[in-house]
């Protein structure tokens, strides 16, 4: 068939107005959709804010080009002799299969009906049984040991457990490389004891790991090996530990503040709660912050012993400086640096109390004298770090969760505390941190938004279709197309997390989308049903209306599976994906492939079903059809 030109622009004319309104309200569904996403605060916000930013600019983009560029490359590209939309063998192909389903889901629409309530019902409970995180893992291709010893360690000792560890460490074939370092730099900004060992596993790369292993297992034999005595094991990553710390100041995935006025009463408290979360199923790396333990040196001046001797506190503390913590003399430059030098006693001569007593001190009338002879040496007791929050003295009980979801490990928890730790004193309370305070948080965002954005959702569509009816049965595919993303999360067996509502997120306009051309094709339908027969009970019938709904459904099936395929295809890759990023992306896209897949049934079968069931109902009550405008 040739058309001539006024026909052809006069066609393209009237398609756009038909579809291009849909297109654009669609787009901006799309674009609403993901507002809880740009309300995500903290470590989620920063991860997915540029993912919503991203995909709002195109769709913005999207948008004016569907409604004003589309149709003038139309006008251009689309000329010469058209094909029927038959003389396609994929779509002939297509509706030869689609049509016989379409027929009896039309004749049996109770059951079709009773079929997808069932299979949404089905889906609830296993919603609720899935595992709950903040955010799941991110493989980052090394691992973090920080195992953590007794606070009164000496230097000595945590050097030799340090190259221990890394020896043990460096037998495992799929280790690359091992760095380990103890204590803490020169600097305030990071306030690890000389107890708490800090070391980066770089691993081989997997194709040369031995078969079968994965990186847990190389973990749980890492584990295995080093169980030395005095030592806490603790296994992370390099990034999500810094990312932990500065957000939570734990270092763990979760930990238990325990807060209040006096260091002793915090560790008491903080000693129950371990009790209470040992044996708890998923707890791994358990261990109270030290709070009690630490040794320090206190050297007790005695002022009559001073007077004898004709000595001065200030003489007695210039002395202990200098020989213990050294005295400044000068500077050495080399090049553009400056190094200080300092000048204090030997190592072998201040390594005990007994040495440190027999430091000598000049005297104006006695000679040289020992320092024990005006002063007690001693070791004492004391916290080896204070830490406080919210002007109040906190301690920490820290723990990892491994071989199961953060969110029921936690809920054990917190229900195991609440019954077994009794007797706190009053002023003291316990807070949850760590990644459970970050998926609080989240989830407290979301359950505020997301019904919000649904409201938002359905006030669009009615202003696009100008009926609620319409509106409603467009979002109705909303909860049918959580049925697929729930059945594909479920058996993947991912965890329900800030990634995954984020992807049920952006199901939520894919669906709306070809809901929409949906209801436009059955509402031209409608039109030429009533252009036909006119708008009466008198002249149309039950047939009619099943008759020319099955038209609007199956005569325009190409552009509705072209819709959905586009997101199908573009989607279907990520299963495969590998490598870094892989672990963020997979629980994102499977609510999008299993919704999409779920929707466009609803659609293609259960939509036609409603909406024949709404025209009857309208043509039985008012005697006539409500027709719309779909092309504004």
């Amino acid at each position: 068939m040739k058309l001539s030109k006024e026909d052809r622009i006069r066609i393209i004319e009237k398609s756009s107005r038909q579809v291009g309104p849909s297109v654009f309200w669609s787009t901006v569904i799309i674009i609403a959709s993901f507002l809880p996403v740009f309300l995500l605060t903290g470590q989620e916000g920063k991860l997915f804010g540029p993912l919503a930013w991203t995909k709002t600019f195109i769709l913005v983009v999207d948008a004016v080009v569907a409604i004003t560029l589309t149709p003038v490359l139309i006008s251009f590209f689309l000329k010469g002799k058209f094909k029927e939309e038959s003389a396609n063998p994929i779509n002939r192909g297509l509706e030869k299969v689609y049509g016989p389903i379409l027929k009896w889901c039309l004749k049996w629409r109770k059951t079709t009906l009773g079929v997808n309530i069932l299979a949404l019902a089905v889906s609830i409970p296993m919603l609720f049984s899935l595992g709950t995180e903040f955010m799941p893992p991110l493989d980052e291709g090394s691992i973090l040991f920080m195992p953590v010893t007794l606070p009164d360690i000496s230097n000595a000792e945590a050097k030799r457990i340090l190259q221990v560890q890394d020896k043990i460490i460096k037998s495992v074939p799929e280790v690359e490389s091992v760095l380990g370092k103890a204590g803490r730099a020169s600097t305030a900004t990071d306030n690890s004891p000389i107890s708490m060992i800090e070391t980066i596993i770089m691993l081989k790369p997997e194709s040369e790991w031995r078969e079968g292993i994965t990186k847990q297992d190389i973990i749980q034999e890492l584990d295995a090996k080093l169980q030395i005595p005095g030592v806490v094991n603790g296994w992370t990553q390099p990034i999500i530990n810094r990312i932990n710390m500065l957000a939570t100041g734990i270092r763990t995935d979760v930990g238990v503040k325990v807060y209040g006025q006096n260091l002793d009463s915090i560790a008491a408290v903080s000693e129950k709660v371990r009790t209470a979360l040992n044996g708890i199923p998923g707890v791994n790396d358990l261990y109270v912050e030290p709070i009690t333990g630490g040794k320090y040196l206190e050297i007790d001046i005695n002022r009559e012993a001073l007077g004898r001797y004709g000595l001065t506190v200030d003489d007695v503390n210039m002395i202990v400086e200098s020989a213990l913590g050294g005295t400044p003399i000068g500077n050495t430059i080399e090049g553009r640096e400056r190094f200080s030098i300092n000048v204090r006693l030997a190592q072998e001569y201040r390594n005990s109390v007994e040495r440190i007593g027999r430091i000598p001190i000049q005297t104006s009338s006695a000679g040289t004298v020992p320092l024990s002879s005006v002063a007690t040496v001693r070791f004492t007791d004391g916290p080896p770090m204070i830490n406080s929050e919210n002007a109040q003295l906190r301690g920490a009980v820290l723990f990892n969760v491994r071989d199961r979801d953060l969110g029921s490990t936690v809920q054990e928890a917190i229900e195991k505390i609440n019954t077994e730790v009794t007797g706190i004193p009053d002023g003291y309370y316990l807070e949850w941190s760590g990644q459970w305070e970050n998926q609080v948080r989240a989830n407290n965002t979301l359950k505020i938004i997301i019904p919000l954005v649904l409201v938002i959702i359905l006030l669009i569509l009615y202003f696009s279709f100008k009926s609620m009816k319409e509106a409603l049965i467009n979002l109705g595919t909303i909860p049918f197309a959580l049925i697929g993303g729930v059945y594909i999360v479920y058996f993947y067996g991912v965890n329900l997390s800030v990634a995954v509502a984020v992807g049920f997120i952006a199901l939520f306009g894919l669906a709306m989308e070809t809901s929409m051309l949906m209801i436009v094709y059955l509402n031209e339908a409608m039109q030429q049903l009533v252009a036909i027969k006119g708008n009466s009970s008198d002249t149309i019938t039950k047939q009619d209306i099943r008759d020319y709904v099955f038209m609007g459904a199956a005569k325009r099936l190409r552009p509705k599976i072209m819709t959905v395929s586009v997101s199908l295809f573009g989607l279907v890759p990520v299963l495969w994906a590998t490598g870094v990023g892989s672990d963020i992306m997979l629980p994102i896209v499977l609510p999008l492939i299993g919704g999409v897949f779920t929707s466009s049934i609803h659609i293609l079968l259960v939509t036609p079903v409603v909406f024949e069931m709404t025209k009857e109902y309208e043509l039985r009550k008012h005697g006539k059809l409500e027709i719309y405008d779909v092309k504004h």
